[in-house]
Order: C-alpha cells, then structure tokens, then sequence
C-alpha cells in the first residue's frame, strides 16, 4: 500500500471528474477530509463525488448549515463545511458522533475546525493552487482509506 499519491487536476470540469474517481471508490462507505484554501476545490470535489453516487441536483457548500445530508441507495452521505465553526465542542450539541456510521459516507471540508471531535478520516485530500490548476495530495489514514487512494491512482494512470 502507498502512503501517499500526488496528482495535477487542470480546471474546474477536470476536479469534478476526477471527484466522480473518488466517488466510485466511496461507494462502500468512508471518510475523507478536505484541505486547502478558499476556493482551491474542495466543494467542486465533493460536487463530483455526489454525481458519481447519483445526486443530480445543486451540490452547495454547507457553509451555514455546517452540514448537507443526501442518500444514494442505501447509503446517507453526509457533507460538512465546518469554516464556520466557533469552537470544535459545538459539533457534539449537532451530534457530530451519530453521522460517521459504519457504512456512511461523510466528506469533510475544513477538517481542522473540528479538531477532536470527529472520527478519524479513511483519506486526507490536501489541494494546492498550481499553475491553472491544482495539485492534489491524496494520504491514507486506514487500510480502507489505502484501498481507496489505490483504486484512484491505478484509473488516473491509466487515464494519464
């Protein structure tokens, strides 16, 4: 198993797509958290990663709302924004522990926010600005999150 796997994404069409990859390897269950600054593509990401599990409709940053719930089949996917969070501790009065089941999909922008009080991620996602586009950094944190990040790089190799 790789410890890490660092590819380029080049425009906005290309990190959807490339979150569709990260979908599909998802479809079991899984945490990922998402680093990076204002607007490198953590929200475009997890929009590909909903299309790839069926949603059609919008995909918008739970910035306010610090989470958005969708269901594909028998699966809840929980996507949370947490830039907004006060203090880490206001995630337990929302119940934070109930969302990472066995089996859910939770995506995680602003990971750092939470600090302490989420379960730990199967993948960390860190993407950078790089020229037009950007470089994203995928690191697994478990043997599920390890089996993922393989799945992606074998079809990105294949693809590049």
């Amino acid at each position: 198993m790789t410890d890490s796997f660092t590819c380029y994404i080049a425009g906005e069409e290309a990190m959807v797509e490339w979150g569709k990859l990260l979908g599909e390897s998802l479809a079991k269950g899984g945490t990922v958290f998402f680093h990076g600054d204002l607007g490198s593509g953590k929200t475009t990401l997890c929009r590909g990663v909903l299309r790839a599990l069926g949603h059609r409709g919008a995909v918008k940053s739970p910035t306010y709302t610090l989470v958005e719930p969708y269901r594909y089949r028998n699966i809840d996917i929980y996507h949370f924004d947490l830039y907004r969070l006060g203090h880490p501790e206001e995630l337990e009065y929302m119940g934070i522990r109930d969302y990472f089941d066995e089996g859910n999909i939770c995506l995680v922008e602003w990971p750092e926010r939470g600090t302490g009080m989420l379960s730990p991620a199967d993948l960390n996602i860190f993407l950078e600005y790089q020229d037009d586009g950007r470089r994203v950094k995928l690191a697994a944190s478990t043997q599920h999150g390890g089996k993922m990040m393989e799945e992606i790089r074998e079809v990105y190799a294949e693809a590049n």
